[in-house]
């Protein structure tokens, strides 16, 4: 089974993530900021991250940066779920590693679709 990283400072969008994921046969670790995301990646690099952008801490970019400089850390594909939604912020989150983008709201669908093109599904 694979495992997915939810990255988030809601635990609401956490837990729906979790749902969703879940019921797509993945294994969920959770955190809720990037130095913890980045801690737990450092333990155990996982298949996906679903990473939120605005957060304390350590905010999604800024995670990203950072998990693509680890060892291992190009293998993991990571979408980015985020309320961010104009085009210079999702250029730049691609240009800095993110293998998609999710707008929130989102639902089952569109995750699951976003999981299929990244091949994770």
């Amino acid at each position: 089974m694979k495992n997915c990283l939810v990255v988030d400072d809601s635990s609401v969008i956490r837990k729906v993530a979790r749902r969703i994921l879940e019921d797509l046969s993945f294994d969920i670790t959770e955190a809720e900021d990037g130095q913890q995301a980045l801690d737990l990646c450092r333990r155990a690099m996982p298949d996906a991250i679903l990473l939120d952008w605005n957060m304390p801490v350590m905010d999604g970019l800024e995670f990203l940066g950072a998990l693509r400089r680890e060892p291992g850390g190009h293998t993991p594909k990571v979408v980015f779920c985020t309320t961010e939604n104009d085009i210079a912020h999702i250029a730049r989150a691609m240009r800095a590693g993110a293998d998609e983008y999710i707008m929130k709201p989102f639902d089952r669908e569109i995750v699951e679709a976003k999981f299929a093109e990244v091949g994770l599904i």
